[in-house]
This record gives structure tokens, sequence and C-alpha cells, in this order.
């Protein structure tokens, strides 16, 4: 990756990111000391001073969100290119915001994690660069939340978790499906028992990105198509793995045991990138790659016997899915494709008018309080508000976060663990347990805002 022109998401000095990149990906536990960061209720912040860094597509409509929430301050955002900096100090001027800027350097987001009136670090940059920010910004005392996915191998997993330990602070993966509407409110049925014991959940990422994988301008120096010729496997599996895990009580009560993975070939992108260079030379850097194949699919067995099966395909033309299948003894529930869906049996889906009565009865809490408001504010239809209010929440009130390192680090892994299962000709592979068998005590997420939910939408 040429960190001259990494996408204007964000930077990392050369000398760091080498140091990260011939890492092992070994799954094996490590014995430096521990602190259960689940659970874990962090001293409160009356106010939870912000430093941005990566002020790309996910970066600038955090910057617009997050000044609705009440008791936030964002006192810097940085980025390498100068115009995507000044186009978020412009939007934060408006909502009475006045940040310090840092743009240029490729050092300068260092300085943001130095800062001493700076208390949340909010990454949005290039996966690449995930793990070696993250680690920095928690060693300098702040807590992280890191867009999706936390981190690229297994080692750089352990990194935030044994980081996050050490400093006690808070590393959360900005997975924003967790708090997409049908979600919660299956989680919440889940909790309550509605499908009696979940046996099987599905998720995916099936989104068609051909075009904006080759675009000149989305990707900034094509990151994204680059990860697709150099990585293989699952390259992004959160999205439909975290709402499901949150199901399971993954870490909380249950854990991954081993995963199978199997992918095809690429049927689309090198053709792509021949069609692409017939009109314009420059893509012919891209033709003959060795790209990632169009669909991977992974299965996962946990250690109580239940299974989890998730796929990942970003070039074929098929309809947007998640597919978020929650399959129990005693009912199921589906979303993709839309809208979502419940059966209790008897080889239906339930009606209109039932659904309307689920939702009434089993709304979440959270959803009750700011989901309006999240769906006029925005963010992927409100579940990005509803994802950063809880947040800045729970820190204000000093409670534990719903997603915590262990969840960025699991989450995360699938992908590099997918890739090795692939190079064993799809042979089975063990799952680290990050938590060292924490997940047998530690307790399920609280979704009923009994000691939180003061904070405003502004």
């Amino acid at each position: 990756m040429k960190l001259t022109s990494i996408t204007g998401l964000g930077v990392v000095g050369a000398s760091m990111l080498e140091s990260f990149k011939n890492i092992s990906d070994s799954p094996v536990e490590t014995n430096s000391p521990r602190f259960n960061m689940s659970g874990y209720a962090a001293p409160r912040l009356k106010t939870v001073r912000i430093g941005f860094i990566g002020l790309g597509n996910r970066g600038i409509r955090a910057v617009n969100r997050i000044p609705h929430i009440e008791g936030v301050e964002i006192n810097a955002i940085c980025d390498l290119r100068s115009d995507k900096v000044d186009a978020a100090n412009k939007a934060l001027e408006k909502a009475g915001q006045k940040p310090d800027t840092y743009r240029g350097g490729m050092e300068e987001w260092k300085k943001v994690c130095e800062r001493k009136d700076i208390d949340l670090i909010y990454i949005t940059t290039p996966w690449e660069l995930h793990t070696p920010m993250a680690v920095y910004a928690m060693n300098h005392g702040k807590h992280v939340c890191v867009e999706v996915p936390a981190a690229t191998t297994v080692d750089e997993c352990w990194q935030l978790v044994e980081t996050s330990e050490k400093t006690k602070k808070h590393c959360m993966m900005l997975e924003n499906c967790c708090y997409d509407f049908f979600e919660l409110l299956t989680l919440n049925m889940a909790r309550q028992g509605l499908f009696g014991e979940i046996i099987h959940c599905e998720g995916a990422y099936l989104h068609d990105l051909l075009d904006q994988n080759f675009s000149k301008s989305y990707y900034a120096d094509f990151w994204r198509l680059k990860e697709n010729y150099t990585r293989k496997g699952n390259l992004y599996p959160t999205h439909g793995l975290g709402p499901v895990c949150q199901v399971l009580n993954i870490n909380r009560g249950d854990q991954m045991d081993y995963l199978v993975s199997m992918s095809g070939n690429d049927f689309m992108m090198n053709e792509k990138a021949k069609s692409l260079a017939k009109a314009d030379p420059f893509y012919n850097q891209f033709v003959g790659k060795s790209y990632n194949g169009n669909m991977n699919t992974t299965t996962i067995r946990t250690k109580k016997g239940k299974t989890i099966m998730l796929q990942h395909d970003v070039t074929s033309p098929r309809p947007y899915s998640r597919i978020h299948l929650v399959s129990g003894t005693k009912g199921t529930a589906q979303k993709f494709p839309l809208p979502g869906k419940i059966s209790f049996g008897h080889d239906e889906w339930a009606g209109a008018e039932d659904m309307a009565k689920l939702e009434k009865q089993f709304t979440p809490p959270i959803v009750a309080k700011i989901g309006e408001m999240a769906k006029r504010i925005g963010g992927h239809g409100g579940m990005d508000l509803i994802m950063d209010w809880r947040t800045i929440d729970c820190l204000r009130n000093g409670l534990p976060l719903d997603q915590d390192v262990y969840d960025a680090a699991l989450w995360s892994a699938i992908w590099p663990l997918s890739e090795k299962s692939l190079a064993s000709r799809s042979n089975s592979v063990d799952v680290p347990d990050f938590t060292r068998g924490a997940w047998r005590s530690n307790t399920p997420i609280d979704l009923s805002l009994s000691k939180g939910g003061t904070t405003k939408v502004i």
C-alpha cells in the first residue's frame, strides 16, 4: 500500500506499519497479564471528547451524525487529504464544534492520539491501519471506536485484546448492523425465549461492489481492490456475524470452537479489469491478478454445538443481503429478502398484523427511545446513529459497552481463519478463545437501559 495516496481516510507511519506486516497468524493463546474487559465499566465521562482519524466515506458521515448527541466535543479531526479535512471542518462549524485540524503528514494522526483533551479516538481508515492506530491510541490513554474489521490477522486481534486489558481502555468495533431495527428486535425476542433455544444462525455480506472497487475515486489508491487480490477468504465477515453472535451469546455463555471455509473461483473481477483496460490502459495493472473468489462460505461450530453459516460475495450482480437468519427450537426469524419475517412453525411466516403486534411488544427500549430520531438523522437507515448514541451514553454513564474488545477480535479473526482453512483445502481450523475461558461466566449485554439512556439526541 502506498502511504502517499492511502485514500484520504487516514495515515500511519511507515515504520509502524512495517512492524505489523510480518506477524505470524498463530492462534495460540498468550500468557500476558489479563483483565477481563467484558462487563467492564470505565469511569464516567460527563463530556466525551472525541478525535477523528479518517474523514473519507465513513468518517465524514460520522462527523455529521455525532454532533446530534448530547455531551460530545469534537476536539480534533485528521486526514491525509486537506479537502477532506476542510469539508469535515465546515460541517462541524455549522454544528457549533471547533476542532483542531491535522492534515498532510503521515504522522499527524499520532498527535491526535497524544492530546490530553481527548477521551475517545474514532478510527475510520483503511483496514490495514485499524490495529496499529487503535493500539497506539489505547497506549496513550484513549478509548477507541474502530471501523470494521478491527484487525486483519489473528496476531493483530491478540494485540487489541492485550492492549485493551493492559490499559483498561475500551476498544469497540463499529459494527453498526448490531443496531439495525430488525436485528435488535430479534435479539430482544431471543433473550426472552420466543425462539426457544437458538441452534443455528446465518449471516452474510452480499453486496455488489464491483464498480466501486474499480473506481478511481471511491476507494482512493484502490485500497479495497488490492485487498481482494492480496488476500483470500471472507474479507468482510462482521456485518452478518455480529448480530447473530449476540443472539447466540458468543463470548458470553458460548464460544466458537472451529470453522471450515470454502471459496469458488473469481469469475468477474479479472474480467472486469480486462474490460476496463481495453478502453483505459491504466487498468492493465489489475489484469491477471489472483482475485478472491466470487463466493466464500464459512461454517462455524460453537462449544455448545450451535452452528453459524457466513457468506461473502462483493462481485456478483445480486441484491444486497446480510441474510440474518435466527433458527431456534420454537421459532425462526429472517431479514433478507426484505422485509424481516418471523415464524413459529406451521410452514408459514407471521402476517402483517401479527408482525405489528410482535414489534409493539418486543421492540427494545433503545429503539423505543431514539429509533424515530435515528431514522430522521440517518446513517444506514438510522442504525449508525443508534450505535453512536449507545456508545456515548454508556461512556457518559459509566456502563459496559455492548461490543467489547473480545467481540472486535473474534469477529475480525474470521477473515484470517477462513483464509487459513482455504489454504489447507478447506480443512477445519480452531478458533482462538480471546476471552481465555471467561466466556463461561461473562454475562450477555443489557438491553433494558435500566442504568443508562440519559443522553439526549439533539
